[in-house]
Parts: structure tokens; C-alpha cells; sequence
């Protein structure tokens, strides 16, 4: 295996874990990303001799060309990431999550590996109390979903590639999202002590973010065992409703009151139960449970008193 890596999206939420793990293991790593969120998460490796950082879009031909140069693997994180987000600047979804990934692969070598980053909300509204596997129909219900599925297929249709479909992912970051489920739901009880729930039966399955950046060494180390598929990842005890998920936050922060909204809805949709038994046969094990997320994210708020980290 090459150790030439181009992470593009380096910066954000999840890239800044991966990449010091990346870098501890020797990896050259060269960042791709245009830090639209001026985030400076990536200031604690800049002493890294192996580490190259490219200010610039991933949507752009010749800037992306250049970057490729000499790269054995690419991990394209850059996206607009949830409903929200896609939704808001829904020429800036596309353009990012789905067109900047047909550029990559009209520009990559086919000797170029690729491990991509899906997510598991193509499963969409799910097949009720039956788990959700990578044969399940897709059906994703939002234009985030729709984006990250396409850039799925054509990615695995073109070869010697990995895709993982992600869990919600949760846990403290140096480029923190405070947007993210467990993430907000957790600021708003410490912050608020109250938050009033929509759609409280809804189920989802949720990673830390560490142990996301966890999937994808395991994926360089097993990539040949691996390559062509899409693999499911996340807590395999944590298919949890969003009530669910309330009271297990109400056990870390007492006076924490929720209630559930009777009548409003959640334009977001999805609701499902995933098995994760698939990358778990190769053996590979999420580590972070949801209660432990929860207990750093507390520490965490102690730190970040404004609603500024998110994407949306």
C-alpha cells in the first residue's frame, strides 16, 4: 500500500480527526479543502513534515489535477453535509457531493484507490423493526441522501474502491459541529435543560466520529479484502429512537426535561434500523459508545458556550 493520501474536506468535522491518526502512522497526507467555515483545526499539525495542505475547491479541474498528482489513495470527505445544509444551498450540494465526484473520477488513475464516505439515510424511511443492510432498497427521502448514494454508485462502478455508509455520526472534534443529533441535543440540555422533540419515535444508528476516522484505517489496511463494496458503520447497539436517545442524555445531565411534539413534524424523515454485521465478520468493532460521546461532549460545552460550530 502507497502512503500517499489526498483527503479532500480535510478540515472538517471528521477529517480532523483522521488526519493526525493518518500522520501517526506515517502516512503523507496532502488536505484538500477551501475552510468555508474558517475553522483552524488542523493548526496542531502543521509541524508534520508529511503533511501538505492545499487551500482550494475540490470542485475546481485543474486545482483538483494537481492535487492528484502522485497520490496512491484518495478519502473525498468534501460534502454539504445534512438535510439542512444540502437544502439550503441545494446548487452547492450538488455541485460538491455529486458533480466534484464526477470530476475525481474522470481525472483519477484507475491504480488511484478510493474510500468514500457514504451515509446510511439513503435507507430513507426504512422497513419498520426490519434491519436496514447494504442489500436494502434505496431510498433516500432528502437531497443530501440522494447526492451521497449517486456519488456511491459511480464510485464503486468504477473500481478498486470502498465505500463505508455512515452512521449519525456524534463526538467532539477539533472542528467541531454542534448540528449533528447527539451533538445538539446534547448542547441544548446543557444549555437550555429543555428541548422539545419532533418525531420522538423515530429511530436512527449512530458512530463516533473517532471511530469513523477508525473505519477508514482499517479500510487501508484491509483494502483488498474490502474494495468494491459498500459497507454499513456504526453502533450496533445504538439503533435508538430520539426519545430514546433523550433519556440516556437525561442519565448524564439530571435536570435535563424534553418533551415529546405531539402534532409538528421533522421535515427530516428518516427513520430506521441498521445492522452493521457486515464490516463487523472483517472485524471491525466500534469502540465509543453512545454514553461515553455524551460525557465528553458535556466536558466539551464547558469549553463552547456559542451556537456557532455548526453547519447549519
Amino acid at each position: 500500500m502507497g502512503k500517499n493520501i489526498l483527503i479532500t474536506g480535510g478540515a472538517g468535522y471528521l477529517g480532523s480527526v483522521l488526519v493526525p491518526e493518518l500522520l501517526k502512522m506515517e502516512y503523507h497526507v496532502t488536505v484538500l479543502d477551501l475552510f468555508i467555515y474558517d475553522q483552524a483545526s488542523l493548526l496542531d499539525c502543521c509541524h508534520e513534515k508529511h503533511l501538505k495542505i492545499i487551500r482550494g475547491d475540490c470542485r475546481d479541474k485543474e486545482i483538483l489535477q494537481a492535487a492528484l498528482e502522485g497520490q496512491d489513495m484518495i478519502i473525498p470527505l468534501a460534502a454539504i453535509v445534512g438535510f439542512p445544509a444540502c437544502d439550503r444551498d441545494k446548487t452547492a450540494a450538488v455541485s460538491t457531493n455529486l458533480e466534484a465526484i464526477k470530476t475525481l473520477l474522470s481525472l483519477a488513475a484507475p491504480e488511484q484507490k478510493i474510500i468514500f464516505p457514504c451515509t446510511n439515510s439513503g435507507y430513507g424511511m426504512g422497513q419498520g423493526e426490519q434491519y436496514c443492510d447494504e442489500t436494502s432498497p434505496i431510498e433516500p427521502v432528502s437531497l443530501y441522501g440522494k447526492t451521497k448514494m449517486e456519488a456511491e454508485r459511480l464510485i464503486l462502478s468504477r473500481g478498486n474502491s470502498v465505500a463505508f455508509r455512515f452512521a449519525t455520526l456524534f463526538g467532539v472534534s477539533p472542528r467541531m459541529r454542534t448540528d449533528l443529533l447527539v451533538n445538539d441535543f446534547v448542547y441544548r440540555a446543557v444549555n437550555d435543560r429543555s428541548l422539545v422533540v419532533f418525531e420522538g419515535d423515530f429511530v436512527r444508528n449512530y458512530l463516533h466520529v473517532r471511530d469513523a476516522a477508525r473505519a477508514f484505517l482499517f479500510a487501508i489496511e484491509h483494502f483488498e479484502q474490502m474494495k468494491g463494496q459498500t459497507y454499513n458503520c456504526g453502533l450496533s447497539d445504538s439503533n435508538l429512537t430520539k426519545l430514546e436517545l433523550c433519556e440516556k442524555i437525561k442519565a448524564h445531565v439530571s435536570d435535563f426535561e424534553y418533551i415529546k411534539a405531539e402534532y409538528a413534524t421533522d421535515p427530516d424523515k428518516r427513520n430506521y434500523y441498521v445492522s452493521n454485521a457486515k464490516i463487523e465478520s472483517l472485524g471491525y468493532q466500534a469502540q465509543y459508545s453512545v454514553d461515553e460521546g455524551i460525557e465528553e461532549l458535556i466536558k466539551a460545552y464547558a469549553i463552547i458556550k456559542k451556537d456557532s460550530y455548526g453547519n447549519n
